[in-house]
């Protein structure tokens, strides 16, 4: 409701808006990605990218803690993801690799922004929609986040063989589409939010995660793109596992 004139002004907790700060944190970090390629740095522009992919998974943990939760933090978020996992890819794909095609890397770029968007609206409209199941154990379509991890493969792949492997702009922007696509498709993709494991298995998580980081700082190029290969691996075995289930009805 309103406030109406003479009324006085509610109070808010300033730990309440730490949510919304990090949402704004990682845009910086987007829109940063995004200086750092024009510059030709590309290894910080992803790093950046990273950074805004880490602070989103935090916000939204963050507003249900202190809970915050409100309609504006949602979109806020949302707007950040299209900045961070759509135009800040894109972007920076487009200046590493996708020049010598102007036209047809531009194109690709507008494809990817695009899909990205219709990726974050459908996934706000399923969880707002009465009776609609919200995307838990598997999500529908490549989330945005991963949608920026996977578009990034052919520059991966090209720093991970010391520019020795350097793919066509033609098929840059030919991933790029895919890519989009899969984001909007009715795939199945794999989620980690509802994975569980025996209580015995817990230290082996914990020392898996330190070896993952470990590899990432030590070897970012090569453990990026494996890393993309494995949850394609996984994309793969969830839609073979759905056709292989028998249709009721």
């Amino acid at each position: 409701m309103a406030r109406r004139p003479g009324d006085a002004p509610r109070e808010l907790l300033l730990l309440k808006l730490l949510p919304n700060v990090v949402s704004v944190l990682a845009l910086c970090a987007g829109l940063t990605a995004i200086r750092y390629a024009i510059a030709g740095e590309y290894s910080r522009a992803v790093l950046l990218i990273g950074v805004a992919a880490a602070l989103d998974g935090l916000d939204g943990r963050l507003a249900r803690m202190l809970k915050s939760e409100s309609a504006i933090g949602a979109e806020l978020d949302s707007l950040c993801d299209l900045v961070n996992f759509g135009v800040a890819p894109g972007l920076v794909l487009y200046v590493w690799g996708l020049r010598p095609e102007t036209s047809l890397g531009w194109i690709a770029v507008l494809v990817y922004v695009v899909c990205c968007m219709l990726r974050l609206a459908r996934f706000n409209v399923g969880s707002r929609a009465v009776g609609e199941a919200a995307e838990k154990t598997s999500f529908i379509g490549v989330p945005s986040p991963a949608g920026a991890l996977l578009v990034l493969s052919p520059l991966y792949l090209s720093f991970a063989t010391s520019m020795a492997v350097q793919l066509p702009a033609v098929l840059v922007a030919a991933w790029m589409v895919l890519i989009g696509g899969l984001m909007i498709s009715r795939v199945r993709t794999p989620s980690l939010k509802r994975i569980t494991i025996a209580t015995d298995h817990a230290r082996y998580v914990l020392v898996a995660a330190v070896v993952l980081a470990a590899a990432v700082l030590t070897y970012p190029w090569v453990t990026l793109l494996a890393l993309c290969l494995a949850y394609l691996a996984g994309v793969i075995l969830l839609a073979l596992r759905s056709l292989g289930k028998p249709k009721i009805g």
